[in-house]
């Protein structure tokens, strides 16, 4: 149970991929002008983040490496195969999204392609095959299971920055700004905020 509150910790406030890591920032400053957007480009990350996780570590634990045969490692490969994996999953998510739940597709299909080029997808595959003690807690053995739910946590908590941000900047539009601030230099001061409050998460947890 230790082990599952710590992910969990981990994942959403004290390793925020946006105000920690500093990944997917991109989407975090161009998607996050309403809560809608933002809403939608973040369930679409954190179900790409889970679905991607589940399918890059059992092809690099047990594909790219075979510890019984020392001449198989292709470990040198894991970007471009993790890249090539991500970018099959948006499109083939993307696909069944359309067949299935055209309305849904509507809300939120026109954020899965960005998904694909989002570094915080491919950060978390490359995050949880490395060593973990540090981030977790000293002795931690990284396994499918704790893979998969750091991963969909992960993307909650890049959900859960996104809707703040975009709270913040819809509330801004509703006060006056100097001009020499007005757009992207409030949005970046706001950011930097948003992650400074962040950050005393690290002290509590």
């Amino acid at each position: 149970m230790g082990t599952f509150i710590a992910i969990i910790l981990a994942a959403v406030l004290t390793n925020n991929f946006i105000t920690v890591k500093t990944y997917g920032i991109c989407p975090f400053l161009g998607v996050s002008k309403n809560t809608k957007s933002a809403l939608g480009m973040g369930v679409a990350v954190t179900v790409v983040m889970a679905i991607a996780v589940a399918v890059t570590y059992p092809v690099y634990n047990y594909l790219m490496k075979i510890p019984s045969l020392s001449w198989w490692d292709f470990q040198f490969l894991e970007i471009i195969v993790f890249i090539f994996i991500i970018a099959s999953l948006v499109q083939m998510l993307e696909a069944i999204i359309r067949k299935l739940s055209p309305s849904l597709y509507n809300a939120m299909g026109i954020y899965l392609p960005l998904i694909t080029t989002n570094c915080a997808v491919l950060g978390v595959c490359e995050l949880v095959i490395g060593d973990m003690s540090g981030i977790i807690g000293s002795g931690f053995v990284m396994n499918f299971g704790w893979a998969v739910l750091y991963a969909l946590f992960s993307g909650i908590g890049f959900t859960l920055v996104m809707l703040i941000m975009s709270g913040l900047r819809e509330k801004l539009n509703c006060c006056k700004v100097g001009k020499s601030l007005a757009g992207f230099p409030i949005s970046m001061i706001t950011a930097s905020f948003i992650c400074m409050a962040f950050m005393v998460f690290t002290y509590i947890v």
